[in-house]
């Protein structure tokens, strides 16, 4: 069994910063995840690999315009996500933020939306991040650096989520797959991270960056192996070649 991690209170202050209220979010997951199981073919694997308690970032690769719901519905933890801002506006905005979601702006450095992520890695809880900032290929080819930040700040492990089947071959990013589908959420063993204190430099969150995009490169790659599920527009030879 994982041994939870000990956040430091040697954080960015985070007093301030309302806590995530959590009773809302676990009923919506037995709701949504019965919607999201009656409605796909849904095989989660490697779920031994999240910590049943403790600190945890979920880096989940994003192809498709269910993934967030799905993966706050399915992983066995109360996650909190960080969302894009637009997301965040009238009656659906309103339960995003009854449910404890939180607003990240994606084109400049949302220092609100960080400090809300390490309060509630700080509370102990599990959040969910999308390295690649907005639905691509889901391959991990490119990533920005916010879950480096978040982990070398907190000590927080990360978790690779590699999801498969949420969109394929000829569907648009605003498709959702068919009644019946099979989808696989497959988690990854953690990544280590050790805590920098401040400052930390530019240079060396890049660094700690690329070691964290290779790590969820590689584990969506052999998810696709193992699965024989692949992305969109994934090339099989090079798939099975990795």
């Amino acid at each position: 069994m994982t041994r939870p991690t000990t956040i430091s209170p040697h954080l960015p202050h985070t007093e301030k910063v309302r806590a995530s209220g959590g009773t809302l979010l676990r009923r919506f997951r037995r709701v949504g995840s019965g919607l999201f199981r009656s409605w796909w073919d849904i095989e989660l694997t490697g779920v031994e690999n999240v910590p049943a308690e403790g600190p945890v970032i979920l880096a989940p690769n994003h192809v498709g315009v269910i993934d967030g719901p799905l993966v706050v519905s399915v992983t066995p933890r109360t996650t909190f996500a960080l969302a894009k801002s637009e997301l965040f506006t009238g009656a659906v905005g309103q339960a995003l933020e009854l449910l404890g979601q939180i607003p990240i702006a994606r084109h400049y450095v949302d220092t609100n939306a960080m400090r809300r992520g390490v309060r509630v890695l700080r509370d102990g809880d599990a959040l969910a991040i999308f390295p690649e900032g907005m639905r691509a290929k889901g391959d991990f080819a490119t990533i920005r650096h916010g879950v480096a930040y978040l982990a070398m700040v907190t000590g927080a492990p990360i978790v690779p989520v590699a999801l498969l089947g949420t969109r394929i071959d000829g569907m648009s990013v605003k498709q959702v797959p068919a009644r019946g589908s099979r989808l696989y959420v497959d988690y990854g063993e953690p990544i280590h991270i050790a805590r920098e204190p401040w400052p930390r430099a530019q240079h060396l969150v890049a660094d700690r960056a690329e070691f964290v995009r290779r790590q969820l490169e590689g584990h969506v790659f052999a998810a696709q192996r193992r699965t024989g599920m692949l992305l969109p527009d994934a090339s099989p030879v090079l798939v099975a070649a990795a």
